[in-house]
């Protein structure tokens, strides 16, 4: 038997307590993205959210691991912003230019292991 669910409710419970990245915030995400790919760096990039968390996912290929992730957690004047190296935390920031000054030196590989 089919339910009836008023639009109203419906609307009200989805998306409550998500997080997502303001167009400023992707305009500066992007922007790192596409210096890095002009320098052949990086080729490709996900978004995903994860109920209150937002990323950013930068790849060298495809079918790769990520190889930089950009989170935002929080919403409003509690966001918090990290910058992940696989599961590793390199950065962490209460503004996203904060968190993204991690990119504005070159990034090296310090130990394989």
């Amino acid at each position: 038997m089919t339910t009836m669910i008023e639009l109203k409710a419906y609307k009200g419970k989805k998306g409550k307590g998500r997080v997502f990245f303001s167009r400023q915030e992707l305009r500066q995400l992007l922007d790192v993205y596409s210096r890095r790919v002009a320098r052949g760096e990086w080729r490709d990039y996900a978004i995903d959210h994860y109920g209150n968390v937002a990323v950013f996912s930068v790849f060298r290929h495809s079918f790769d691991a990520p190889l930089y992730s950009i989170a935002k957690s929080g919403s409003g004047k509690d966001c918090e912003y990290a910058v992940f190296d696989g599961r590793h935390r390199i950065k962490r920031g209460r503004s996203m230019p904060e968190a993204l000054k991690v990119f504005d030196k070159p990034l090296r590989l310090v130990s394989a292991h």
